[in-house]
């Protein structure tokens, strides 16, 4: 799989102790890599991490990506062969109530990992993760391609725009010349469900905790549309792009979209209903609405030919099987707490895999 590239090699991932950090950790962890950690706190009660309980499979250490000088001794210490870097501020509402810190962690954040390979004596493969909402969304009906152009209205949005300008700028300044040494990309997801997001103001880890208590989850936009895709979905594309990376130097300094088919771009209300399929509700309704005070983009999804066309990459899940494993991940904490939890991630990293291979995917290979 993905070319056995990650099999003993030193992987340095930061923001690993939330969501997609922690699922990214427990597939590398099963591809036999030697994983280091390095993240501010554990982000969310619960918390993921810590119900698959990874410190046990990994090196961990607490550092803040705005501090430069720690972080670059650690990535000097460790001397990865590959980074990925996850570790961000990544909720819309809190780029609200606390813009200043937003910027500083999205940007400065991403600037400090870059410094640290530049500053770095060793060849490294660095995957930079941003998000779907770089893009200046005028909700059009189209999906956003690489080439459009960044922004957005929210703190959140313009600090993940801002972030790909600023890797845009170090590869053209410090690694254009240098690909036989260092590798950089930046990959942009869309919306990502699964188990083990705890995140405030977020629609999934809302919509549980709600229907755990009975109650319908208030949402504020139940006709917004997103690129729904499962988390694993987004790490196959990370996994495949870092091990494309290490043979192909022309991919360097590109930047790649990561979505579900079309088809798969439906609305909240649309989402929550096929949730509740897998959830005792009874005769209660899935949620209530209630309107939010800040903005918030209606339509948002990503085009995504490039990875399709350069990397020979697909998404693999149906839309009903991400909604199924999302409800079951969430069913078996809410019925058996944290017993079992990291076999049953296990299992579905491995029932994901199996469908991949049934599907032809290049990256199972």
């Amino acid at each position: 799989m993905f070319q056995n590239v990650y099999n003993g090699k030193r992987v340095f991932i930061t923001g690993n102790t939330g969501f997609k950090g922690s699922w990214l950790s427990a597939w590398l962890i099963s591809l036999g890599a030697r994983v280091t950690g390095f993240s501010i706190d554990i982000p969310s009660q619960p918390s993921n991490y810590e119900t698959l309980k990874l410190e046990e499979h990994l090196d961990q250490i607490y550092g803040d990506v705005r501090d430069l000088p720690t972080l670059s001794s650690t990535i000097e210490r460790v001397q990865p062969d590959f980074v990925f870097h996850l570790a961000a501020q990544s909720l819309v509402g809190r780029s609200y109530s606390n813009p200043v810190d937003t910027f500083a962690t999205n940007v400065m954040g991403t600037v400090h990992v870059l410094e640290s390979i530049r500053q770095a004596n060793f060849a490294c493969t660095v995957l930079l993760i941003t998000s779907d909402k770089c893009y200046d969304n005028v909700e059009w009906e189209w999906g956003y391609r690489e080439s459009d152009r960044l922004g957005g209205k929210d703190p959140y949005s313009g600090s993940k725009g801002a972030a790909e300008l600023a890797i845009r700028s170090y590869y053209y300044s410090f690694f254009k010349d240098q690909v036989d040494k260092i590798r950089i990309a930046s990959c942009r997801a869309g919306n990502v469900i699964g188990g083990g997001d705890w995140a405030e103001n977020r629609i999934i880890p809302d919509c549980f905790r709600a229907w755990s208590q009975y109650t319908p989850v208030i949402i504020r936009s139940p006709q917004s549309t997103r690129p729904w895709q499962h988390v694993l979905e987004a790490l196959s594309g990370y996994l495949h792009l870092g091990s494309l990376l290490t043979l192909h130097s022309e991919l360097s300094g590109e930047s790649y979209n990561f979505g579900p088919r079309a088809d798969q771009n439906v609305s909240v209300e649309l989402l929550l209903k096929e949730l509740a399929c897998h959830w005792d509700l009874g005769n209660m309704p899935p949620f209530t609405r209630a309107e939010g005070n800040f903005h918030e983009a209606g339509q948002l999804k990503l085009n995504c030919d490039k990875a399709l066309v350069k990397l020979n990459w697909s998404p693999t899940l149906e839309f009903p099987s991400l909604a199924r494993v999302t409800a079951e991940w969430y069913r078996h904490y809410h019925t058996l707490g944290s017993d079992g939890l990291f076999d049953l991630t296990m299992h579905q990293i491995d029932e994901y895999v199996h469908e991949a291979v049934r599907r032809g995917r290049i990256w199972t290979k």
